[in-house]
């Protein structure tokens, strides 16, 4: 069991932090089902919008160009 805080933050217990693979900076969400308060580890979403591009930085692009790319245009 757990209290908690004016800030309302609580502890998860380590054997529940292991369990769900939970570690410092982990992303989790909170859902409420039945009456139930659910917390879930968040994974990766999908590709990023950088992902297309990284690794591909070539010198004979200007600023302007790789500033494009990143921004999708």
């Amino acid at each position: 069991m757990t209290t908690m805080t004016s800030k309302g933050q609580v502890t998860v217990p380590k054997r529940l932090r292991d369990a769900a693979g939970l570690r410092p900076g982990s992303q989790v969400a909170f859902e409420f089902e039945n009456g139930r308060i659910l917390l879930k580890p968040q994974t990766r979403r999908g590709k990023s919008r950088f992902s297309k591009v990284r690794g591909t930085l070539n010198a004979q692009l200007s600023t302007d160009r790789i500033l494009a790319l990143l921004r999708g245009d």
